[in-house]
């Protein structure tokens, strides 16, 4: 099977036209990721801004504590929505290019059959043998790239799930925590 000057062209075309999507793609990922590292810096900033100004102002060291220990929940949950926000620019760049590599290897595999299926048709007398060799080397080979799929796909979603089950422990150790590290006021007699 032969190909065309014009199949040429056009089979160019079309990769140059996924690369330059990737290429957006990977391009508006990196956007994504200043934007959000910029606005956790802000808020960083603003909160160390905050606390200090709040701890110059503490009137006694009990008070320094419990502003030490309400600090604690507020920059965990921060910590987990960065992550959450990191995770998902993440996995929403990495599924454009998995759509893609899937897209064209799927292209690559009907191209593959066709040619398999021509050269059958085309082939001598005699050669039934070595084209069933062919189509049975393919077969497996698709098979092998299904099962990678799965696995990759199964790995994605227990990840998910690993992530989504940290964030609930990490947010429940906060929210006790918090209460446990405040501590109790205590009433001086003055005499």
């Amino acid at each position: 099977m032969t190909m065309t000057p014009e199949q040429i062209v056009a089979a160019n075309k079309a990769n140059i036209e996924t690369l330059v999507g990737l290429t957006n793609t990977a391009v508006a990922g990196v956007e994504k990721l200043i934007e959000l590292n910029l606005a956790a810096t802000k808020a960083a900033m603003a909160d160390s801004h905050s606390h200090t100004h709040a701890a110059l102002s503490a009137k006694d060291s009990q008070e320094l504590l419990a502003l030490q220990a309400n600090m604690f929940q507020p920059l965990a949950e921060k910590v987990l929505s960065y992550n959450r926000h990191l995770y998902d620019i993440a996995t929403g760049t990495g599924s454009h290019f998995t759509e893609a590599v899937e897209s064209k290897i799927s292209e690559a595999q009907d191209s593959l059959h066709s040619l398999v299926d021509t050269m059958s048709k085309n082939a001598p007398a005699g050669s039934e043998a070595a084209v069933t060799a062919i189509k049975t080397a393919i077969a497996s080979g698709t098979q092998a790239l299904e099962q990678v799929q799965k696995a990759v796909k199964q790995a994605t979603e227990m990840a998910e799930t690993n992530i989504k089950s940290m964030t609930h422990s990490v947010m429940s150790a906060a929210s006790h925590a918090a209460p446990k590290a405040a501590p109790a006021k205590t009433t001086r007699k003055r005499v």
